[in-house]
């Protein structure tokens, strides 16, 4: 009984390993599995940590929850190179903004993650077992995108709150993730949210991932990614009729920064089309 035990044991080990150096689709999508079970664990593991040293739902369970995640990066191959993070020393709050290419984005947040800061992320997140409990514990501002007039008012909430608790707060203006080698049209909500609150805005952007993760070919190894963090847009003199044109502003700035990052030359097609 105990060789059937340590053979089935040994076939578990050795067949995920045998089909990955067979398959790159099954490696692709068992490393994501993994990726996952990875978060699941870790946020299992921080969760106690937070509650003992901090007794609930606080920004500064972020400090504990970036010392976790920080060490994913050795598991699946990845390594920052960041400049600008100078930026980031600003006295008082600021909306800070990042494109957003795929669920590995969590690594590169919590790799420059400043104090006191915060994300918004849709309100599924909640539900998402140890991962949803630990962005909990560390105030993450959630948001259900299907109702729109709710996201407004979270949206205004936030920006009391950011003044009050003197947060920054992390949005993703592109809305949803995309890993097309390119940046999407940003929404306005992040620009809105400065203005209401009065506070500047930072940009972050991280190179493409492209060349070590992309879904439609089956690819997840390891590889660089640059980050650059931008100077403050200070957007005090701003009307609410100005809000497009500084959000458009802004998205030709990050992209052009992320073209460069990413050592392509931008698409010809989206010279015309942004």
């Amino acid at each position: 009984m105990d060789l059937c035990w340590l053979f089935l044991y040994t076939m578990i080990i050795l067949v995920p390993f045998l089909l990955m150096q067979i398959s790159s689709t099954f490696k692709f999508h068992f490393k994501i599995f993994s990726y996952c079970v990875l978060c699941l664990t870790l946020s299992a593991l921080a969760a106690p940590v937070c509650l003992l040293k901090n007794g609930g739902r606080t920004v500064d369970n972020m400090r504990i929850i970036r010392a976790f995640v920080r060490t994913m990066k050795y598991v699946f191959g990845l390594r920052f190179e960041v400049k600008g993070l100078e930026n980031f020393q600003i006295d008082g709050p600021c909306v800070i903004i990042s494109n957003h290419q795929s669920i590995l984005d969590m690594m590169g947040l919590m790799e420059i993650l400043p104090d006191r800061c915060v994300q918004i992320a849709k309100r599924e997140l909640l539900f998402a077992g140890s991962v949803g409990l630990i962005t909990y514990l560390g105030g993450v501002i959630y948001i259900n995108r299907k109702r729109t007039r709710d996201a407004k008012s979270v949206m205004a909430g936030v920006a009391q709150a950011m003044i009050h608790d003197n947060l920054k707060v992390w949005v993703y203006p592109e809305g949803t993730r995309n890993n097309s080698g390119d940046l999407l049209p940003f929404k306005k909500g992040a620009f809105h949210l400065a203005l209401q609150a009065k506070v500047p805005i930072v940009p972050v952007v991280y190179s493409s991932f492209t060349s070590f993760y992309d879904r439609k070919k089956s690819l997840f190894s390891g590889g660089i990614i640059k980050v650059e963090v931008l100077p403050k847009m200070d957007i005090s003199g701003v009307k609410e009729e100005d809000i497009s044109v500084v959000t458009e502003r802004c998205f030709h700035d990050m992209r052009r920064v992320f073209f460069s990052l990413s050592g392509k030359a931008p698409l010809q097609q989206d010279a015309s089309s942004h």
